[in-house]
């Protein structure tokens, strides 16, 4: 018996397991204050910041506060305001522009062209690679009003737009205001996409950069090119980097309008670049018919947090999130 103890002792021991110890279950209460007390400072900020004014946004949803009547008590309506933003006969226009925009400017800017940055400052002379990252920073650390002033100056009118002066007939411009007549759709989505794509650019190459280089190396002497080194060892390996700029992005984008309303205030024309989250600032803060609708612009938010929350559980689910933090498994000797 003291035998065979001594030799599982040898064995845990050698492969790192503690052995066996008393006061396991104070060990683990104490452990577990711990974490919490360590959670707790931003347990609290979630709990006062987003969970409690979530609860009140939907209290809000029920209830027809506005301007007109915010001295008064709120009157509960029920589910008035969701039926009537159903109802409303610009909901599919805003809806589709909505899905067209985040869709357009994820795919192309925020995830596509953030991994091509990446892979091509990681695969050029470090200090070129910086060099360019830190240019492409540059819309990011602009001011949101510097940075769409300029645009606005690329997009203008004859004699003073710039882009007007190098190609007058492209996109349908004709000399015209590029923001009210030409590609509107085309100045919002690349404004909000070279500032989405420099976070991206910035994730992915932290995680290029942590592949182990052997991998690399090997496949290179294998007789693998580029491509393949792409697709078969770096994509697989920034898993966990893809689900959080997809995640992150999406619900960004979802909830983004302040380069839409400071460029082309969702116009030109009616609704034309505008979309969900423009449109629920407006009802709730912009005057429409002498007062602000804070319950309705309510209903409409409440509606996008939903949708988010949604998209959010599928990216989950689509990128298998439960594999990605699994501990890795020691194989059996």
């Amino acid at each position: 018996m003291a035998q065979s103890l001594d030799k599982d002792t040898l064995a845990r021991a050698a492969i790192g397991a503690p052995g066996p110890q008393r006061g396991t279950l104070g060990r683990r209460v104490r452990n577990t204050f711990t974490a919490y007390g360590f959670l707790g400072p931003a347990m609290g900020l979630v709990l006062f910041f987003f969970v409690i004014p979530g609860i009140l946004l939907v209290v809000l949803s029920l209830t027809d506060l506005s301007s007109a009547n915010f001295s008064d008590p709120w009157t509960f309506i029920g589910l008035d305001n969701f039926e009537r933003l159903f109802a409303d006969p610009f909901f599919p226009k805003i809806l589709r522009n909505t899905v067209f925009y985040v869709f357009t400017t994820l795919i192309f800017f925020n995830l596509g062209l953030a991994l091509v940055l990446a892979l091509v400052t990681t695969n050029i002379p470090r200090r070129s690679g910086f060099f360019f990252r830190l240019i492409w920073l540059l819309p990011r650390l602009t001011p949101s009003v510097v940075y769409i002033l300029m645009w606005k100056r690329i997009g203008q009118a004859d004699p003073f737009g710039i882009y007007n002066q190098l190609f007058p007939e492209f996109l349908g411009a004709s000399g015209g205001n590029l923001f009210l007549g030409g590609s509107p759709w085309t100045f919002v989505i690349l404004t909000n996409g070279f500032v989405g794509a420099s976070f991206g650019m910035i994730i992915f190459t932290s995680a290029l950069e942590s592949i182990p280089k052997d991998l690399i190396t090997a496949a290179k002497v294998d007789g693998a090119n580029v491509w393949r080194i792409i697709r078969d060892i770096k994509l697989p390996m920034i898993k966990w980097p893809l689900l959080f700029i997809a995640t992150y992005q999406t619900l960004s984008l979802l909830t983004s309008f302040e380069y839409i309303l400071l460029l082309t205030e969702g116009g030109p024309g009616l609704f034309t670049t505008e979309v969900w989250a423009l449109t629920a600032y407006k009802r709730a803060f912009a005057s429409y018919f002498g007062n602000s609708q804070w319950a309705f612009g309510a209903t409409w938010a409440i509606v996008l947090v939903t949708v988010a929350l949604l998209l959010a559980v599928i990216y989950v689910k689509l990128f298998k999130f439960n594999e990605l933090i699994e501990e890795p498994r020691i194989e059996n000797l």
